[in-house]
């Protein structure tokens, strides 16, 4: 097992084991269920918090099921109980100041993958390196995540070669693998940190489509590679009017960015690493489906 696949444990008290709905025999809800099938902890325990209701956050005292979308913490749910997932690229997550809070799914990546993810709120964005952070945003430049990799090597290289100063040498400076610099890095990690050379970080806009031009206009995410992901289709039960369904919710782009990754850009077999980043999304999604079929909607 690698050291990333053992980063993707679970927390004690969760089981790994694909989630599908107690109402398995109802093959109409089951068609339903494009999120079938993922390999995700156990949601008992967020079907034990739905049946005690809703509680108050401890931070904020606003009324609140399973998390504060407020105060990015846990309510009436301890960490214990949930799965943390360790991603190879830190992400930031640029919010809409006028998005609402409670329907933006980028909570969930904050909450399930805490030590990277990042949540900012517009205008606030930091300065990047822009040659090694990438925009996941549809437009009529953007890549895919197969080919976002060679884009971002070509960049470092055109960069390099301006400034008469090789490839290569850039890679050792910025790299940091070295085992006499760095003798305490296991070696697989050091594996990984080259695989994802020269991508640092990525950004994801967090807003309504409606309101997303303001954001990705910015001067200050121009020149960024951007990156599409072009053969995703949304179950997003807030699916936007006139909008296409290629149109991603927040958690949902995120998820899908990191399995492509996974298979393109690490070169390995994915076997459900990053199914948990759907840990919330999946199981409200199954809520409000089946809270559609018994008022007859489906």
């Amino acid at each position: 097992m690698s050291s990333l696949d053992q980063d993707q444990r679970l927390h004690p008290g969760c089981r790994d084991k694909t989630t599908v709905s107690s109402d398995s025999s109802d093959t109409r809800e089951l068609a339903k269920q494009p999120l079938h099938g993922l390999k995700l902890a156990s949601h008992a325990v967020l079907e034990k918090a739905q049946q005690r209701g809703r509680l108050k956050c401890s931070k904020c005292g606003g009324s609140r099921m399973f998390f504060c979308y407020t105060c990015c913490s846990l309510v009436g749910v301890s960490l214990q109980e949930i799965p943390l997932i360790k991603l190879p690229v830190k992400i930031d997550i640029i919010k809409h100041p006028n998005e609402t809070d409670g329907k933006s799914t980028a909570i969930h990546a904050k909450i399930l993958a805490p030590s990277d993810v990042t949540i900012y709120t517009y205008p606030c964005i930091p300065e990047y390196d822009k040659d090694k952070v990438v925009l996941v945003f549809p437009g009529p430049g953007a890549v895919s995540v197969q080919d976002m990799m060679q884009c971002l090597h070509d960049r470092t290289d055109s960069r390099s070669h301006d400034s008469d100063e090789p490839c290569i040498k850039r890679l050792k400076s910025e790299g940091a693998t070295h085992t006499a610099e760095n003798p305490g890095i296991p070696d697989e990690a050091k594996g990984l940190e080259s695989r994802v050379y020269p991508l640092q970080r990525v950004v994801f806009i967090d807003s309504t489509w409606n309101q997303t031009n303001k954001i990705s206009t910015d001067e200050r995410l121009q020149d960024f590679l951007q990156v599409e992901l072009k053969m995703r289709k949304t179950c997003f039960w807030r699916h936007q009017k006139g909008k296409p369904d290629t149109y991603l919710a927040t958690i949902e782009a995120i998820y899908y960015f990191f399995k492509d990754f996974h298979e393109h850009c690490l070169a390995q077999e994915y076997n459900g690493e990053y199914d948990n980043l759907l840990f919330f999304y999946s199981y409200l999604h199954s809520v409000v489906n089946k809270a559609k079929i018994s008022a007859g909607k489906c």
